[in-house]
């Protein structure tokens, strides 16, 4: 048996209800007690979620975080009595609270130490794979989990593949870490990690400094990933270090509830530095990975990436020669707008105006931020030159607040998302960069960057890897749980099918669409045949990435309620396997069953009435189908029991009180 990955090891320690001697491994469903759960603004939608199942005590106060960062620049009533009961409820409830300005709740996370590296620390938030840049296992949730995490202490979470990223030898001077991870989008394009976790190694991976590897984890949201996890070096606990330093000189006004009296930081002290010194997690040297890739940081030069989308980038050469003008530029966010960010721009623009027709934007990440910043003087230089400041919070990043794209301009931005209308108008285009090339194009007018550098490709590989061995064994089914299930397979071969192909956008918003109604709709907008040959009890075969788009959950339930057992998949979308398992209806991966059907049934047809009949053995952890056999991974007791209570808030209600 290979050794076991860091994502796997730290999965291990913070399930809970395995069976004796089970060893976690990819593609396992586990009921997960996460160390801490960030929620933001949203906080307000998980508030009445939280009530809904009934729960009226927080299982574990030290567990939720609060932290206002999204609309923070709306100071109109409404959303200021929205601020106002969540903190009201963090109040009640002695949970910590973070209000806004204080800064980005990801930042918060990193400085108040609650990504602690070997743990693992979730947030309803995507970019919480920014905690991997501490060594920390941070991936996202939905607003359901973060209310059952608040009501029990628990959810479940599938242990995604995990892809091993060698970086290899160091960036050449005026390098940073985001033109590392605009490479990785760009270069690997092809969704090499998707629904992966990311492990970075090699002896790259030293020469990286804390920021620039929070920067790059915090964009494996972007390049597809579930994780994106550095390993637990002195780089992370020297960086512990001087924070719990800093927070000793600084003292404790301010801080949350739980400061125990002493005046010792509950997370940033001494005692846990040194524990943590002794007991590194670090993945076995003959661990398993799905895949393998790798980079060579001496090729990476300053990228730019996009318009619109972080699978395309352009050197800052070939960028030059374009002359593509812009109108805004931006230092915001929780990728790019740390200190060294902030000093990088402030380099670049001083003694310099930003140029005519030009707005930038520059936010801190946090306040500390700010004010080291502003301590330094790198924030006066940033304010000389023109820029202009904004709270520290998210803000134009996701088109919210002061300063987002208008119809038809080109902006230039260091933060993690430039999809199109996601800053502001659908017809803007948007490009990403580090901060140094953001301030320099501010200053030019013009996408640049002062400096010579040439025009030659990254040096990259990949490598898919397959595990040894069969089927992990028996698997113990539940009472209640089918051992078997069969049925007709009905193969829809599109790859990529969205959402709104599954079930039409219109009707998302009709609060009073029945089950009965949203199974009449499903697929129409696929394919209008499809509802005249499916029929109950069916099993439906998806392509590649089943279910990707918006976080709509009657995707997932319109095929519960027309009556498919289970849908079958090459890969889906991990908000889709989420909307659907947290709704108590199974999707199963099953890949090679999937290239089969392709190359048997083609795609003339969008879906097809197979005739083969099929057998899940959930027990076997097997597909039978047309003669074959397919592995599938093992639905353990967490899926099973999600599956037997139709969905996580009706276990949340079983759940209250039993920890």
């Amino acid at each position: 048996m290979p050794g076991r990955n860091l994502v796997e090891k730290i999965a291990q320690h913070f399930a809970v209800g395995l069976e004796p001697g089970h060893i976690v491994g990819a593609g396992d469903y586990l009921s997960i007690r996460p160390a801490y759960v960030m929620t933001h603004d949203n906080t307000g939608a998980v508030i009445p979620k939280f009530k809904s199942i009934g729960a009226t005590k927080v299982d574990n106060p030290r567990q939720p975080v609060f932290a206002l960062d999204h609309d923070i620049q709306d100071t109109g009533e409404k959303n200021l009595e929205k601020y106002r009961k969540i903190e009201y409820f963090a109040k009640e409830h002695g949970i910590d609270f973070y209000p806004a300005g204080r800064g980005i709740g990801h930042q918060i996370m990193c400085e108040e130490g609650y990504a602690w590296p070997g743990t693992m620390v979730v947030a309803s938030d995507s970019h919480s794979n920014m905690y991997g840049g501490l060594g920390c296992l941070g991936t996202p949730v939905v607003r359901t989990d973060a209310a059952a995490i608040w009501a029990t202490g628990r959810t479940w979470w599938q242990v995604p593949p995990v892809a091993r990223v060698e970086l290899r030898g160091r960036l050449v001077p005026g390098v940073t870490g985001k033109d590392v991870i605009v490479t990785l989008c760009g270069l690997f394009n092809k969704d090499e990690v998707l629904n992966h976790a990311v492990e970075f190694v090699g002896d790259g991976v030293a020469g990286l400094n804390l920021e620039q590897r929070l920067t790059i984890a915090n964009m494996t949201t972007e390049w597809g990933a579930l994780v994106g996890i550095f390993p637990i070096d002195n780089v992370a606990v020297s960086w512990l270090q001087l924070r719990a330093d800093f927070v000793a000189k600084r003292g404790l006004a301010g801080e949350p509830s739980d400061i125990d009296g002493k005046g010792v930081h509950p997370r940033l002290n001494q005692a846990r530095i040194d524990e943590l010194r002794k007991n590194v997690t670090l993945a076995d040297p003959d661990a398993f990975y799905a895949r393998e890739l790798s980079l060579d940081l001496g090729s990476v030069q300053p990228y730019v990436s996009g318009p619109n989308t972080v699978k395309t980038m352009a050197s800052i050469s070939e960028m030059r020669k374009k002359q593509v003008r812009i109108q805004k530029a931006y230092l915001v966010s929780c990728v790019n707008s740390r200190v060294e960010d902030l000093a990088d721009a402030a380099a670049i623009v001083s003694g310099k105006r930003v140029a005519e027709g030009v707005e930038f934007y520059v936010a801190a990440a946090s306040s500390e931020v700010q004010a080291e910043s502003e301590r330094r003087g790198d924030w006066q230089a940033l304010l000389d030159a023109g820029a202009i400041p904004l709270p520290p919070g998210c803000g134009p990043c996701i088109g919210l607040g002061k300063g987002i794209l208008q119809d038809n301009e080109v902006g230039i931005s260091a933060t993690n998302r430039n999809f199109k209308g996601r800053m502001g108008s659908p017809s803007a285009q948007t490009y990403l960069a580090s901060p140094a090339v953001v301030a320099a194009s501010a200053v030019a007018g013009i996408i640049d960057l002062p400096g010579e550098f040439t025009s030659s490709k990254p040096v990259g590989e990949v490598h898919a890897r397959q595990k040894e061995g069969a089927s992990a064994g028996a698997v113990t089914i539940i009472e209640g749980f089918p051992e078997l299930i069969e049925g007709e397979l009905i193969f829809c071969h599109q790859d990529n099918l969205n959402t709104d192909g599954i079930f039409p956008g219109k009707y998302t918003y009709q609060d009073d669409f029945t089950p009965a109604q949203q199974a009449v709709v499903v697929m129409e907008n696929y394919d209008p045949e499809f509802g005249k040959i499916v029929k109950e009890g069916d099993i439906l075969v998806g392509g590649f990435n089943f279910g990707t788009g918006s976080s709509r959950e009657q995707a997932a339930t319109a095929l519960k309620y027309r009556g498919i057992r289970l849908v079958l998949a090459g890969s889906f979308s991990e908000t889709y396997k989420r909307n659907a398992i947290n709704n108590g209806f199974l999707v199963i991966d099953a890949p090679e069953l999937v290239r089969n059907l392709k190359a048997k049934f083609g795609a003339e047809k969008l879906s097809v009435k197979t005739g083969i009949k099929a057998k899940v053995d959930f027990r076997r952890s097997q597909i039978e189908a047309d003669g074959n056999t397919y592995l599938i991974d093992p639905v353990g007791a967490a899926a099973q029991e999600l599956v037997l209570t139709e969905g996580l808030e009706n276990w949340v209600k079983r759940n209250l009180g039993n920890g």
